[in-house]
């Protein structure tokens, strides 16, 4: 069949082509997405990867499978534009009236975006190669994307289609023009960079089922001590090493002691939001709507936890460009009385 396909493809016919492609399309997705950390810049990376294979296809040999030659091309085409692309920008602190205190440093990876959960159906539950190192949810998480973003490219794709995705070495070497040894060196290299960015404090607890009780029950809390702007009961769902970040504005805080003066100048200031539940990242995530005296209540960002055990030990807010994405709009309609 795929023979057939191949043979059809070739002759023009683009409905073969998608045949022939579109059982990779969610996965090849994903991948461009860890690959650049960014939603936009994988959708693009992915079209240009259907365009050059479209393109392409008459010098397909066969020696691989279709799979593994679109992650050839996916990669590349991910490595270009890491080379080329011009990063989004860092942008400056967006709340009137909140003066934020200083930061605990100021993050590199300002273009990070969320991905949604909706398209995560089907794109990571492909079987995996006998090299994964890695839990397929384990590796969506914002805090693992955000790892590989400061990775050297190369190491960074040898990561991934090696440690992530477990395609052998000299698959992998096939994919980059590179040798087995070079695959190995820069695999070997970047597991070493992953290790020394985490931080040096005990193994975290596992996280509580997607969905599960121990989640939701988590979840309610935090949207109660959110909405009510209740800073102790906040702090408290808190690990003691809590981390918040905002991209793509760089400022970061890690410690209870320091979010602890972040939200008390948020609450302070009379914001209050009403969280609307999502998921991205494979984890909790809310639209934030922030009221206002006029009934119309804008969307201010999203909100996305990761949890560990039965407390948060991360904190990431993104602007409301992205709420369309998760099928949320931009603005919900005055509260009830």
């Amino acid at each position: 069949m795929t023979t057939e396909l191949i043979t059809r493809a070739r002759a023009g016919d683009g409905e073969a082509f998608r045949e022939l492609t579109e059982p990779y399309r969610r996965e090849l997705h994903v991948h461009c997405y860890r690959m650049l950390g960014s939603l936009q810049d994988a959708e693009d990376a992915l079209q240009d990867t259907l365009l050059a294979a479209w393109q392409g296809l008459g010098g397909f040999e066969g020696r691989a499978s279709i799979r593994s030659w679109l992650y050839r091309i996916a990669t590349n085409r991910c490595l270009n534009a890491r080379r080329s692309a011009s990063r989004r920008r860092a942008r400056e602190w967006d709340m009137p009236g909140v003066e934020p205190p200083e930061p605990t440093r100021l993050g590199k990876v300002v273009w990070l975006e969320p991905y949604p959960d909706a398209l995560l159906e089907g794109a990571i539950d492909t079987p995996l190669g006998p090299e994964a190192r890695y839990e397929q949810t384990e590796a969506i998480s914002l805090a693992f994307v955000t790892a590989l973003q400061v990775l050297p490219p190369r190491q960074l794709a040898v990561l991934i289609l090696r440690d992530v995705l477990g395609f052998h070495a000299t698959e992998v070497a096939d994919m980059l023009d590179s040798t087995v040894a070079s695959v190995h060196s820069a695999v070997k290299r970047a597991r070493a960079s992953l290790k020394r960015g985490q931080p040096p404090s005990h193994e975290p607890e596992p996280a509580p089922a997607p969905g599960g009780a121990s989640e939701q029950a988590l979840v309610a809390e935090f949207v109660r001590a959110y909405e009510s702007g209740d800073l102790d009961a906040l702090l408290a769902l808190l690990t003691d090493d809590a981390f918040i970040s905002m991209p793509p504005i760089p400022l970061e805080y890690q410690g209870r002691d320091v979010v602890a003066r972040l939200f008390t100048g948020i609450f302070s200031s009379g914001r209050r939001v009403d969280l609307v539940p999502t998921r991205a990242n494979g984890q909790p995530a809310f639209g934030a709507y922030l009221r206002s005296s006029t009934g119309i209540r804008q969307g201010s960002g999203l909100f996305v936890l990761t949890l560990t055990g039965d407390r948060i030990c991360a904190f990431t807010r993104f602007d409301n460009s992205v709420l369309p994405w998760f099928g949320l709009p931009r603005a919900l309609p005055g509260r009830q009385a």
